[in-house]
């Protein structure tokens, strides 16, 4: 349980710290249409497919660079809990999606159905989970009227 809390813990305060330097860089003030929202992904890539699984990652991160929208930052496992990777995005608009699959295809990469096929031959298991902030620990109390 203590390393499953750890886990937790560092994915937390990794968005946290993702999400203040985007906000640092970019300028991007709070604009009070409501928190700001990333997708958190655990990644155990299958056996041997590392190296693959971070050129087909690496090549998508390309697409997104080349529409001028933020990749996203990875981490690699270190030490402790079972995960691979982590990787903390932005959550995309219909329309940012829509530009993206378009970009994609005509690299002549997968998309869709076919690209959810070819990414499960290079993991054995991945989590997605949306998560809003970045707070502070005081502004979550706040929130929660305590």
């Amino acid at each position: 349980m203590r390393r499953f809390s750890l886990v937790v813990l560092s994915v937390v305060l990794a968005l946290a710290s993702v999400a203040t330097a985007r906000s640092q860089e970019t300028g991007e003030a709070e604009d009070g249409d409501g928190p700001r929202v990333a997708i958190v992904s655990i990644y155990h890539v299958a056996p041997g497919k590392h190296l693959e699984f971070l050129k087909w990652m690496a090549a998508r991160d390309e697409v997104d660079k080349s529409l001028g929208l933020e990749p996203g930052r990875w981490y690699a496992h270190m030490d402790g809990a079972s995960w691979d990777f982590v990787a903390i995005s932005p959550e995309r608009t219909d329309e940012e999606d829509a530009r993206i699959g378009k970009a994609l295809r005509e690299k002549g990469l997968t998309t869709d159905f076919a690209a959810a096929l070819e990414l499960r031959q290079l993991i054995a298991s991945h989590t997605d989970t949306f998560a809003a902030g970045p707070y502070t620990a005081s502004e979550l109390v706040a929130a929660a009227g305590q």
